[in-house]
């Protein structure tokens, strides 16, 4: 495992990738977005014209692609077999077919090996996901969990899809991520929980920087006292 080790975890939209993002900036550490993992996956099987229900072939999928990360200019470029799909995998549809790869035991322990991977090369490593600080990474010097009020986030995820604000579209949108939050926190594998020694951060009243100081702040105290 790297030298020092960040997880955020907590449902969609609480904030967690773009704060684990300028968090590894400010840190100069390497950034891990496993929600992006997820959904390449799901983007390649969905390519491959897969049965997402079939896990052997899914599994397939993990180990024959190849998922890159690269971090310039405030944004995370995702690449799937060196095609660049960082918006393709926000596709509402690949949004929605993610949680066949996310229940998928086999396939999750798959990406958990491909994740400590990541991190055992690196030095310090912040990495965000939904089971990061209880499965992936459970011994993480610091663990963080970030929430925020359903319609807040329903808020949130409607400016990252610029879909306009008609109260109709919200209304889908918060419907949807609350059964997401339900299909995470009850699946059977990397169920959607906060670590026992998480740091629970309520995002709902916050700004990404305010959020982003608070977590520096307390990884300062914890880790980086001489530095």
């Amino acid at each position: 495992m790297a030298d020092l080790t960040i997880t955020i975890d907590g449902p969609a939209a609480s904030g967690k990738s773009t704060v684990a993002r300028l968090l590894a900036e400010k840190l100069n550490a390497s950034f891990l977005d496993t929600g992006a993992m997820y959904r390449a996956v799901t983007l390649a099987a969905m390519q491959a014209g897969v049965d997402l229900k079939d896990q052997q072939k899914l599994l397939d999928i993990v180990r024959d692609c190849e998922i890159e990360f690269s971090t310039a200019d405030d944004r995370t470029t995702v690449c799937l077999d060196n095609v660049d799909v960082t918006d393709h995998i926000r596709d509402p549809e690949v949004t929605a077919n993610a949680r066949y790869i996310a229940g998928a035991p086999d396939v999750r322990a798959e990406l958990v090996r491909m994740q400590r991977q990541f991190a055992a090369g690196r030095e310090k490593v912040v990495t965000e996901g939904r089971d990061q600080g209880t499965v992936a990474f459970a011994d993480a010097d610091v663990k963080f969990f970030l929430t925020a009020d359903p319609a807040e986030r329903a808020r949130r995820r409607q400016a990252d899809l610029n879909v306009g604000d008609d109260n109709q579209g919200l209304e889908q949108i918060r419907k949807a991520i609350e059964k997401r939050d339900e299909s995470d926190r009850n699946r059977a594998v990397g169920p959607l929980k906060p670590a026992a020694d998480a740091i629970v951060v309520d995002t709902t009243a916050l700004t990404i920087d305010e959020v982003v100081e608070r977590l520096l702040g307390i990884v300062k105290e914890r880790c980086l006292k001489n530095t």
